[in-house]
């Protein structure tokens, strides 16, 4: 087969080399590989088995660079009508999948690609392949995840936005000598939570299960200010591991005019037993509730969904011990005190 013969100049080389290595449009990149190669003396199809792709697109490739130097190379789509994908029909789609098909008039709870593109048709009046609906998703950004379930709170909004200020004011005028906490607990199980994890294709992982059961119970208090954590563990999630987490915040801060604790509505928190707890401290330790369901505004929360995600989530231990400790571990890791220890809670 006779090559197409390509002659180049060195600063036309050097320039379409330099197009090559800096281009993020991966075609382009391709095409001026070809002409390269071309240079070179090696045949179409050559350079097809050794590109990867067919020899007729080389040869295209070829001619118009003959017939038309450097601008041949260009990507000649935009020239195919109004591209499909532009700013504004992304824009649309970002909005879209922030909500859910019922919002749309659909039985269905969830997103398909499908369903994305019969929406999308009605809303721009433009029509687009399933894949070139992956490839807009791809370009939002948008993923497919797992949903985080909530809870409303029972609370009117003006209630509950009034309590998160006066909350926030306590941060925000700590008295000098006062130490303010978020305090809050955590089940430890032995069966593991099942969670999202890379595998090989064609593998699915297993996680095995010991099948009965184990609890145990941290209760934590994380500094709002400096991040020392104090931790106190039991068997039972009751009212005396609340107070024997009261108990350590006094041991942690001796010099503190009053420990400042935020915490949820949970019922061991204002138990009888833990009323009387507290006013045995003799106004040193003040308690703040959160509206119910505020999660978010508890931030020893996301302490613990990272010991899930690096500790409980699809672990293999066998017994409760080995569980708890890689529990002592994580804790310590992420303590300012880094020699504290998890302090128990007699059963």
């Amino acid at each position: 087969m006779k090559p197409i013969v390509i002659e180049l100049r060195n600063r036309v080389k050097k320039r379409l080399r330099e197009i090559r290595r800096t281009t993020h449009d991966p075609g382009l990149a391709m095409r001026c590989q070809m002409v390269l190669q071309a240079a070179k003396g090696r045949m179409s199809q050559g350079i097809a088995d050794a590109l990867g792709c067919s020899r007729s697109w080389v040869s295209r490739v070829l001619g118009r660079f003959q017939a038309e130097g450097e601008a041949g190379l260009l990507d000649r789509r935009e020239d195919n009508g109004q591209q499909k994908l532009d700013e504004w029909y992304l824009g649309q789609l970002h909005e879209v999948v922030a909500k859910r098909p019922p919002d749309y008039g659909y039985r269905r709870p969830t997103w398909t690609r499908e369903l994305l593109v019969e929406v999308m048709a009605r809303l721009t009046g433009q029509r687009v392949h399933v894949t070139t609906m992956s490839r807009a998703l791809a370009t939002t950004g948008a993923r497919r995840g797992r949903p985080r379930p909530v809870v409303r709170c029972p609370w009117s909004k003006p209630a509950k936005n009034r309590r998160l200020r006066e909350i926030r004011r306590v941060l925000k005028t700590l008295p000098k000598g006062d130490v303010a906490v978020y305090l809050d607990e955590v089940d430890i199980h032995l069966n593991p939570k099942i969670g999202l994890d890379w595998m090989n294709r064609d593998q699915q992982k297993e996680v095995v299960t010991p099948g009965q059961n184990e609890k145990r119970y941290l209760a934590g208090a994380l500094n709002a200010a400096t991040r020392e954590l104090t931790v106190v563990e039991a068997g039972h999630k009751n009212s005396v591991l609340f107070i024997a987490l009261l108990k350590a915040l006094r041991e942690d801060y001796p010099q503190a005019r009053r420990i400042h604790v935020i915490l949820d509505n949970y019922r061991i928190h204002s138990s009888q037993m833990s009323r009387a707890a507290v006013a045995g401290h003799e106004g040193r330790i003040v308690l703040h509730f959160l509206p119910p369901y505020c999660p978010n505004e508890n931030r020893i929360e996301r302490l613990w969904e990272d010991l899930h995600a690096e500790v409980t989530r699809n672990h293999g231990r066998a017994t409760m011990e080995e569980l708890m400790q890689d529990v002592r571990w994580f804790i310590r890791k992420r303590s300012v005190r880094r020699n504290q220890a998890i302090r128990k809670v007699a059963a």
